[in-house]
């Protein structure tokens, strides 16, 4: 669930559209074990210090990873130095322009679906603790609700009365396609992170400002950690 931030992903995917750096990737990717260097450059008629180059950049980018190995058949001295070789990276990156996370949304209601299927619960309950949950882990030791919000990809931004406008949706078209059900988990999810970050969960209220995060951040009260407007309906309950 966790994401490289938002540049990153963007550089990642940009760093694809160099033909060369896109071949060798595709041989990576391809292969069934760990690719070397020579075999690489081969591969894609490169010289070997550009194919390392190019190589090199890819793991920069989050897109492959590096692994060390000496030669098969070969041990004990003068075996040589272990070889540096090539795997694609287990995480997957994605960039949307606006920033979205929909992999997050589908982890959540594939969560609670089967939550609510093994343990009877109605799958709006089981959505709802789920959410939370996630929340709560993913922004444990992560600084404060903003930079966490932030990291996220909901461009927080103060509201001018020590508050947080949230200008981006995460979940946009999921959220303006079914609004009860995703606004609902977000909201939840907001939740669990503000708890997570040590924070009021009373301070994740409604929005229903067109184009923004159906939840907003209310200001912290004097003499607590946060708690906000309770007059105000909660995240969840409002149009996205």
């Amino acid at each position: 669930m966790r994401r490289l931030p938002w540049p990153g992903r963007l550089a990642a995917v940009a760093s694809l559209g160099d033909e060369k750096r896109r071949q060798l990737f595709e041989v990576v990717s391809s292969s069934d074990g760990a690719v070397g260097r020579d075999e690489a450059a081969l591969a894609v008629d490169l010289p070997r210090s550009t194919a390392s180059f190019h190589l090199d950049r890819l793991v920069k980018d989050g897109l492959l990873s590096v692994e060390f190995h000496k030669p098969a058949g070969k041990a004990g001295p003068g075996s040589g130095r272990p070889a540096k070789l090539y795997r694609t990276a287990e995480s997957e990156v994605g960039a949307f322009v606006p920033d979205r996370n929909y992999d997050l949304a589908g982890e959540l209601l594939a969560a609670a679906i089967e939550s609510s299927s093994a343990g009877g619960t109605p799958v709006h309950e089981a959505l709802l603790a789920t959410s939370r949950e996630a929340g709560r882990s993913a922004a444990a030791g992560n600084g404060t609700l903003e930079t966490f919000l932030a990291a996220e990809g909901y461009q927080p931004e103060p509201d001018g009365s020590g508050g947080l406008t949230l200008v981006n949706c995460p979940f946009h078209r999921l959220a303006a396609k079914y609004p009860e059900t995703v606004c609902t988990m977000n909201g939840a999810f907001l939740r669990g992170a503000a708890s997570g970050c040590g924070d009021s969960e009373e301070r994740v209220l409604g929005n229903d400002t067109p184009g923004q995060c159906c939840a907003r951040i209310a200001p912290p009260m004097p003499g607590g950690p946060g708690a906000g407007d309770l007059s105000r309906p909660p995240a969840g309950t409002a149009r996205s």
